[in-house]
């Protein structure tokens, strides 16, 4: 079975878990369960952790600010995603580190669909998943979606597609890469986990450096950084681009409203958009549709393919990512909580008419936030609210380069009050904060309810 090959890598080591959230527990529970012997260490910067469980099995822990200092001591040690080791590299053999997303790759890569980006990731696996189930394929969705890989171990036999959302964060120690592996998109993000831009570019592009000569790797052809890391570095795999437009270096791309397949130079509908219609706003959700149609076409039988329309048009759209909240006094509230960077604000408005009142900022992470001046200068937004650290930053090149009004509040309740107040009837009041919410927030979830709850409610 796959899973011997884990508990292979496991079998007689001193092992250090770092990091006891959601996927830290997963794996100590994997472990106690199938080597309930083995000797295990807990590390976790949360001092109040309940350590019940750990202390049942005798096992040691080591919990406080002090967490990372004996990380050099053990045989294995397995990183949770949000845990940065960038300070701690040059002592710890790079051999020893492992994750999750790691162990189970070497066990299961060639029944896996991998999706990541810096943005649409969550978006294109869960409509991966949906067309697979929607047509009867058999299918898992785990990783950064909030599945732990090591929970699905039980549900998995040789027929099953495994869907992974995959974050950088999950790809920085993997030493095998899935059969299918999607690279969406690549911008400034996470730069307070790395020690620069270039190390998140390459945990990123672990997804087609480890791949095998018969995977597949399917990535934009319109991005400019992936396409330099495949120049720079070629994979062994088979590449398919696809594109919001382009048909000359794609395999999946968009044209006269249709979803286009091209196979050895012969062109393929795949089928119609039908704008309104569509689950998914924007054209960056049509270029990652395409990608998730590229990677779904080589497991549906001739057969299906008809039934494949139906499969993308019941798909529904994941919550906060230009999320219809409410229409108010003629005024329409969307929640795009999910943006992080310039980039992501910038598509939204793309996608969403009439947006009046613009609400961004949060935590400062360090972005070059300069691609906000067509925002500031260019959109029919008449209305920023800014907020946190990094809404200071975007404010002072809003007033540097616009006339457009500007307002500022750390108060959320203060915040959607001035919304209310100022965005026109028959317009469209827009959270994207284009910045991260960890400053205020415990992520972009918990934001964008606070969002949600203050319009319904005040």
């Amino acid at each position: 079975m796959s899973k011997s090959i884990i508990l292979s890598r496991l079998q007689g080591k001193h092992i250090l878990i770092l990091g006891y959230g959601r996927e830290g527990k997963s794996t100590y529970n994997f472990i106690k369960q199938h080597l309930p012997k083995a000797k295990v260490t807990i590390a976790d910067a949360n001092p109040h952790l309940d350590i019940t469980e750990i202390k049942n099995y005798n096992d040691a822990y080591i919990l406080g600010e002090n967490y990372l200092h004996t990380i050099s001591a053990y045989d294995l040690i397995i990183k949770s995603p949000g845990i940065s080791l960038k300070n701690h590299l040059s002592f710890i053999q790079r051999d020893i580190i492992s994750s999750q997303t790691d162990l189970f790759l070497q066990a299961y890569a060639n029944q896996c669909i991998g999706v990541s980006g810096t943005k649409g990731k969550s978006t294109t696996s869960s409509l991966i998943y949906h067309i697979l189930q929607s047509l009867n394929i058999p299918s898992l969705l785990a990783g950064n979606i909030g599945i732990p890989l090591f929970d699905i171990i039980p549900l998995i036999h040789k027929e099953v597609k495994i869907v992974m959302e995959l974050s950088s964060h999950q790809l920085e120690f993997i030493q095998q890469a899935p059969s299918t592996a999607i690279l969406l998109n690549i911008f400034q993000e996470h730069l307070d986990h790395y020690l620069g831009f270039e190390a998140y570019q390459q945990a990123k592009y672990a997804l087609a450096r480890y791949q095998q000569k018969n995977d597949t790797f399917i990535y934009n052809t319109d991005d400019i950084l992936i396409k330099k890391l495949l120049q720079h570095s070629p994979p062994q795999s088979n590449l398919l681009g696809f594109s919001f437009a382009s048909s000359t270096s794609s395999a999946c791309y968009i044209r006269n409203y249709s979803f286009m397949y091209k196979n050895n130079d012969k062109e393929e509908k795949i089928m119609d958009i039908v704008t309104n219609d569509f689950p998914l706003k924007g054209k960056h959700n049509l270029a990652n549709s395409c990608a998730a149609l590229l990677a779904v076409l080589p497991f549906i039988p001739a057969e299906k393919r008809k039934e494949l329309k139906n499969a993308v048009y019941s798909f529904q759209s994941l919550a906060h990512r230009l999320e219809f909240v409410a229409t108010i006094d003629d005024v329409s509230y969307y929640n795009d909580s999910i943006s992080t960077i310039p980039q992501a604000t910038i598509a939204a408005l793309e996608a969403i008419d009439n947006v009046n009142t613009l609400i961004l900022g949060g935590m400062d992470r360090g972005i070059d936030y300069m691609p906000m001046k067509s925002v500031f200068c260019d959109s029919q937004v008449e209305n920023f609210i800014f907020t946190g650290k990094a809404g200071e930053r975007m404010m002072q090149l809003c007033q540097e380069f616009s006339n457009k009004k500007t307002f500022f509040s750390n108060d959320y309740t203060e915040i959607i009050a001035i919304a209310k107040r100022v965005t026109r009837k028959h317009h469209v009041c827009l959270l994207s904060p284009a910045a991260s919410s960890y400053d205020a927030f415990t992520n972009f979830e918990h934001r964008g309810n606070v969002y949600k709850e203050l319009i319904k409610n005040t």
